[in-house]
């Protein structure tokens, strides 16, 4: 459970000219936003994009065939950080990877295959919305996001935002990864908390999932949002911490 916050007054102007946005752990700083982010997502249809390195049909059974993970925990939510995690880049942002947990494919665009677990969605909140900060970004909202309308409206946000070039982002900006908890899991949906820290303090959003094409794909708000609005949080209580 989230502790208690702190409410601050709402922002006005464009979100990716707010605070929360620059600061967020999903976004290169200046470019996407995490906090007021509209998760643009553009359907698959018809755009002539190559498909994902390695990536097979979805198999009878659900799943893609060269995509296995550790989904031993049934509906199980984590009460620990897998132990098996290691941390990589995604542009400016570094986030976790687990073998077991996912993502497990990460030869190419996007990085696909978590497990289907609470743990998984966990690792997929992480991945997926870090992904949108870099220049193919419109192969994770196809192949990633929820088709829609809201996943119609992030790639049309999206596309009106130039990208600042990796060596002019300042990673001093740039929030990291601290934490998160599982809101709500069921086999085919799950809502995740993340925790992050930046110049400021610890800052909270909610990533909402669901199950599709045997993988977990992000859910886009009603406003094209792929988070809830950055929230201040006062401490790390109701979180499981990433590192100590």
């Amino acid at each position: 459970m989230f502790t208690r916050r702190q409410r601050e007054p709402e922002v006005s102007g464009p979100y990716w000219r707010q605070r929360g946005w620059q600061l967020s752990a999903g976004f290169l700083a200046g470019a996407v936003v995490l906090g007021g982010l509209v998760a643009l997502t553009s359907g698959g249809d018809g755009s002539g994009r190559a498909p994902a390195a390695g990536r097979e049909p979805v198999a009878a059974h659900g799943r893609p065939g060269d995509c296995r993970t550790d989904d031993s925990a049934g509906d199980a939510r984590p009460e620990a950080a897998p132990k098996d995690v290691t941390w990589r880049m995604i542009g400016a942002v570094r986030v976790p990877v687990s073998p077991t947990a996912g993502p497990v494919r990460t030869g190419g665009t996007p990085w696909w295959c978590f497990a289907h677990t609470a743990t998984g969605a966990v690792m997929a909140a992480h991945v997926i919305t870090s992904q949108m900060g870099m220049a193919d970004w419109e192969t994770v909202a196809e192949r990633q996001l929820v088709p829609g309308l809201a996943r119609d409206m992030f790639v049309f946000t999206r596309r009106t935002i130039e990208d600042a070039p990796s060596e002019e982002v300042d990673q001093a900006s740039v929030a990291s990864y601290v934490g998160f908890s599982v809101r709500s899991y069921a086999k085919s949906a799950a809502s995740v908390n993340l925790l992050m820290r930046g110049g400021d303090g610890f800052t909270g959003t909610t990533v909402n999932l669901r199950w599709e094409e045997g993988d977990w794909k992000i859910l886009p708000f009603g406003d094209g949002s792929l988070y809830s609005t950055l929230s201040p949080v006062q401490n790390t209580n109701g979180y499981l911490l990433w590192e100590t």
